[in-house]
């Protein structure tokens, strides 16, 4: 009998003591595994915060051309590129800096990645949806891969042979070998290039005295950032109505980039 109590009471130390280790395996590996998961999630947001893309924010037109013309001239001093065109480009392309394609990439003339691109990139909403477009570590080497694109691609190699400084015929040949599908871009960068005197820094390069242009097509104005209507129309000697009549508008809204009649 006392064999059997020493017995039964063996069985049920063991039994309990079983029991124990499993609840002590169940209970150790979630825990492990939020571990990991943590340790993951901080991982990928440090990543994250590695590849981020610093940008420079810009007031104004003025000071984006403040910011870029020493790079506008090295360019055209290398390439040939009239330093006007660039900064024209830059301007319209990125809305003078605070686009938010150029925001999120620091991509200043909305370079699409193209084959061969090896580069990052981003997905954009362009002419289509989803667009590959090009992404710089900092907005200078978007400067020069601009130039390089520009130089590598045999259907603006005529640009090259026009006469130096020449941005109208820049403008125009830009727009017939395929930059940009607005028609009106020619006129968009000219507008830009007598608004602002750009073409001062081509006049620097090629060692000439400047003097400002007025070309057919300065019967336009650009909209540029913090343009009204009413700004226009004061710069400019008119009335909002008589602006608003010259280009069919029914609301004062503008659009950065929008080309406004000036013609009475």
């Amino acid at each position: 009998m006392k064999l059997k109590i020493v017995l039964i009471c063996l069985l049920t130390i063991g039994f309990l003591t079983s029991c124990k280790s499993k609840k002590q395996v169940v209970h150790s590996q979630p825990k492990t595994a939020h571990h990991k998961v943590v340790e993951r999630t901080e991982e990928i947001a440090q990543r994250e915060t590695e590849n981020e893309v610093k940008t420079t924010i810009f007031s104004s037109t003025e000071d984006y051309i403040q910011f870029f013309k020493e790079a506008a001239i090295e360019e055209m001093r290398i390439y040939k590129i009239p330093a006007s065109i660039t900064l024209a480009q830059g301007i319209l392309e990125s809305s003078s800096g605070n686009s938010e394609l150029t925001k999120r990439s620091n991509n200043h003339f909305g370079i699409k990645c193209h084959k061969g691109w090896e580069g990052n990139h981003t997905l954009y909403d362009d002419d289509e949806k989803g667009e590959c477009f090009r992404v710089y570590d900092n907005p200078t080497t978007s400067y020069r891969d601009h130039s390089l694109f520009l130089t590598s691609r045999s259907r603006y190699s005529k640009l090259f042979n026009l006469a130096p400084g020449d941005y109208v015929s820049w403008a125009n040949g830009l727009s017939d070998a395929g930059y940009a599908t607005d028609r009106r871009y020619p006129a968009k960068l000219i507008g830009l290039i007598e608004k602002f005197e750009l073409s001062k820094y081509d006049a620097e390069v090629l060692g000439k005295s400047f003097v400002a242009q007025k070309s057919s097509k300065s019967s336009n104005y650009i909209v540029v950032k913090g343009d009204t209507l009413y700004s226009i129309s004061k710069k400019y000697d008119l009335s909002v109505e008589e602006l608003k009549k010259m280009n069919g508008l029914h609301s004062n809204e503008i659009s950065i980039g929008q080309t406004l009649s000036l013609t009475k």
